[in-house]
């Protein structure tokens, strides 16, 4: 539900309704921040810190961090009132071009190298159970997290609408999975089970190379602040429910996740939560005893819920794009009679199916988050220069420039690092980002009657084949998806 609604045009005179109120708002940063994230980024952070003090002070200032760039959100979505988030924020600040990288890195790393590792943690966590002694097959795992992408593409292409009930069981899972960790801990803590804290810094690795790495991993689980950006058009009241709907369910996530941290370290020396490929199942093998089986359920379906609203998102960041004219209509194409947006879902799943080939899901999480926080640097960086550029705009919320500058310090030590001490990795998103360029200044900077002939003609046989095979066509670019009317079907 992270881009839920996101296809009204502001130019045009259909407007989505107003219906997401504070309490809404706040429900929806929890429970789209709190995902598989918490469950695989302690071992990523562990194992670039070096120690559970150090990794408790990545998890604490990743919290601040996030603070930070929700609160600048906050002033970009109630300055500039149109949906889409960063997307929105670079196009109208930035222009075309700079907005057109950051789809095209959504869409070609970002959004299914997310659902790979989603896909993957669903897999962990339900094949590690059966291996309590050993790591569980690669292929096993692997095979897993490719059904279930693929079956969720398939409910996804049948009827959006069907995981709506998927959400909320979703949501109580993850919750209950994670209060169940945090009493087992404290409990455990509050009977003299503190060793693992006797030198809680010693062997900390303090290189800028792996602090980045850390950060990459923890701020990969508080991912998601930025929800309500997406649908700022439905908030009531925004001006005002938008930012206390971040002061309110930032600080909740937080505590959540260091409670968490600490439960998990408590249990589990530094060697057990680094070998193991399932921390909360490690966890509760340990402590749970015969309930132990209800962590690997429950960070299953919580999964298996993260996995279905990141699918949903990735569709409706099409339609963004496809509004601007950024994509081609073989991207914008609905099922004429389901109205679901096959054509896009099937590219992501692809996509997302590609991705299960890296073999270690943090370099995955490596591969997205250079790109993810780049263009997230870049639209807190629109602030500032609409700060300078248009000083006299309205601004309902407006903050310190202190904010924002902090936080584009420290996108750019998020980007530069990992160039030195994961440069690979950084390459690879660097490569995604610039293979945006000629796509742009060919299809979209172009007039239509200077582009090649045979692209024209093989978008046109691509297009026409896509309508026969997956029985859709092209929908107006203010289509809900959610609320499809049949009249806007072109």
């Amino acid at each position: 539900m992270v881009v839920d609604g996101e296809t009204a045009s502001v130019d045009s005179g259909v407007r989505l309704k107003q219906e997401i109120s504070l309490l809404h708002g706040v429900c929806l940063i929890v429970g789209n921040m709190i995902g598989s994230g918490i469950f695989v980024s302690p071992k990523g952070v562990l194992m670039h810190t070096g120690s559970f003090g150090l990794s408790l002070v990545v998890w604490t200032i990743g919290g601040i961090f996030s603070v930070f760039g929700a609160l600048c959100y906050a002033e970009l979505g109630t300055t500039i009132r149109k949906s889409g988030a960063s997307y929105a924020y670079i196009l109208e600040t930035f222009g075309g071009f700079l907005a057109f990288i950051r789809l095209w890195t959504s869409l070609l790393i970002v959004e299914p190298a997310c659902q790979a590792v989603i896909a993957l943690t669903f897999a962990n966590y339900l094949v590690q159970p059966f291996y309590p002694t050993c790591i569980a097959p690669y292929h096993g795992v692997r095979l897993f997290a490719a059904a279930i992408i693929c079956l969720l593409t398939i409910v996804n292409c049948m009827k959006v609408k069907w995981g709506a009930i998927l959400q909320v069981i979703s949501t109580v899972a993850k919750v209950l999975a994670l209060i169940i960790v945090i009493i087992a801990g404290l409990v455990k803590l509050a009977q003299g089970f503190d060793q693992n804290f006797e030198d809680p810094f010693k062997d900390s690795k303090l290189d800028s190379g792996n602090m980045a790495l850390a950060f990459y991993s923890a701020l990969y689980s508080y991912s998601g602040w930025d929800t309500l950006n997406f649908i700022t058009e439905e908030i009531q009241n925004p001006e005002k429910n938008l930012p206390l709907s971040i002061a309110i369910s930032m600080p909740i996530v937080t505590i959540i996740y260091i409670l968490t941290n600490i439960a998990y370290y408590v249990v589990m020396d530094q060697d057990t939560v680094l070998y193991s490929e399932a921390v909360a199942v490690t966890f509760a093998d340990e402590v749970l005893g015969w309930a132990r089986w209800l962590i690997p359920i429950s960070v299953a379906i919580s999964c298996y819920g993260g996995l279905n609203s990141s699918i949903i998102a990735a569709s409706r960041l099409f339609f963004v794009g496809s509004r601007e004219g950024h994509l081609p209509n073989i991207l914008c194409m609905i099922h004429i009679k389901r109205y679901t947006p096959i054509p896009a879902l099937l590219f992501n799943g692809g996509m997302s199916l590609f991705y299960l080939s890296v073999p270690d899901v943090f370099r995955l999480i490596n591969y997205f988050s250079f790109n993810y926080w780049l263009f997230i640097g870049l639209s807190i960086a629109s602030q500032i220069y609409l700060r300078i550029k248009a000083p006299d705009i309205p601004r309902p919320v407006k903050l310190p420039l202190f904010f924002p500058l902090v936080y584009c310090v420290c996108s750019i030590f998020l980007v530069v690092v990992p160039l030195y001490s994961d440069t690979i990795n950084s390459l690879v998103g660097i490569g995604v980002a610039l293979s945006g360029a000629p796509v742009y200044y060919i299809c979209v900077h172009l007039p239509p009657t200077s582009r090649p002939a045979f692209l024209r003609k093989m978008l046109d046989k691509l297009s026409l084949f896509t309508q026969k095979l997956c029985y859709c066509c092209v929908a107006s670019p203010d289509i809900d998806l959610d609320n499809i009317d049949p009249d806007k079907i072109e």
